[in-house]
């Protein structure tokens, strides 16, 4: 018998008997040097491959419009994630092990309703505040008492410049979760946003021709919250009836200030911005004269690496939400200054 016909019929054996793995293992590479490779078996440095990230779960899987919910992804291979996006937006506080991904959901990006993408990267991504837009269609600039550049087009601004985000086709698992308004907040800033430059014209008028509509603006989000008109605050008949308390920042200031336990406020100074919250009131004297001359809703509260809060606002006059409270008081209006009414709860 040959050495080649008993290595055939040791071939043709192993298909017949099961045994084909082992003779084929022997008999793999030149004079089996082969063998093992890539199987981590003989520790010669080689390792078992890392296992795909995979999504399985995610929980809770409704969040409110203005984020701040601790979510969960479960799954396997996760252990590499340090970076995660939602719809588009940096999440903060981000964990991970090999079978779960902690984050902080962050607030949706215009706080409207609907399914966002939830996506896990390999890499950290630093998260940035929101890009402000601007809209004057409702005449508001010239309300507004500024001098010249709106805030996109100013040449000197402290606003830092907002980092890239990578798309989600790029990550190394994806999951889904569902943005709702679920708070009064989130109400609020539903509103604010559906309505800082599509104005609600039929319900509550325009204040621009009589000299701004900031305070209309703001008064109108309040009622999406959950307040209701009163004999001493109202607008009526789309604005054709309305109290000073309701339209005018000079009024509307004290009044708050007159009624705080009732509404569940506290008025703070600037250098109380940690105090700040989305939703919170902010009220500004551009000359620093005592007498305000603008107000806003704050839409996000953002914190920078080095600790510096920085506060944006929605607001009409100028039409706008994320504008950034101190551009405002420094590039828009330099000197002036703002104060805040902050709900207890």
């Amino acid at each position: 018998m040959t050495a080649s016909f008993t290595r055939r019929s040791l071939l043709s054996l192993a298909g017949v008997t099961g045994i084909g793995l082992a003779v084929a293992a022997c008999s793999s590479g030149d004079d089996g040097k082969g063998a093992g490779k890539g199987s981590g078996a003989d520790g010669g440095g080689s390792s078992t491959p890392t296992a795909k990230p995979v999504a399985k779960s995610l929980s809770p899987a409704q969040v409110p419009l203005a984020g701040g919910v601790t979510i969960t992804v479960a799954g396997t291979g996760l252990a590499a994630v340090k970076g995660v996006t939602v719809g588009g937006i940096a999440a903060r506080d981000v964990q991970a092990t090999a079978t779960k991904v902690t984050f902080t959901a962050p607030h949706q990006a215009m706080y409207t309703a609907g399914s966002a993408d939830v996506a896990l990267f390999t890499s950290e991504i630093t998260p940035s505040p929101s890009a402000n837009q601007s809209s004057d269609g409702n005449g508001s600039a010239a309300n507004d008492g500024q001098t010249g550049a709106t805030q996109d087009s100013a040449t000197a601004t402290p606003t830092p410049t907002t980092a890239p985000v990578p798309d989600a086709s790029a990550a190394v698992a994806t999951s889904t979760l569902a943005y709702a308004a679920l708070t009064d907040v989130d109400r609020q800033l539903q509103y604010a946003m559906a309505h800082w430059k599509d104005y609600n014209l039929a319900e509550y008028g325009t204040m621009n021709p009589i000299g701004g509509d900031c305070a209309n603006y703001v008064s109108q989000t309040l009622i999406a919250r959950g307040w209701e008109q009163r004999s001493d605050w109202y607008n009526r008949s789309a604005g054709a009836e309305h109290s000073a308390t309701w339209t005018y920042c000079p009024t509307m200031d004290p009044w708050l200030t007159t009624n705080a336990a009732e509404f569940g406020l506290t008025r703070r100074s600037l250098d109380e911005r940690d105090k700040v919250k989305v939703g919170d009131i902010v009220f500004y004297d551009w000359n620093d004269n005592d007498s305000p001359d603008h107000t806003t809703i704050v839409s996000e509260v953002f914190t920078e690496p080095d600790g510096t809060i920085r506060i944006k606002s929605a607001s009409h006059n100028q039409d706008g939400p994320y504008r950034d409270l101190d551009e405002m008081i420094t590039v828009q209006h330099p000197g002036g200054t703002a104060w805040f009414h902050t709900f207890d709860a």
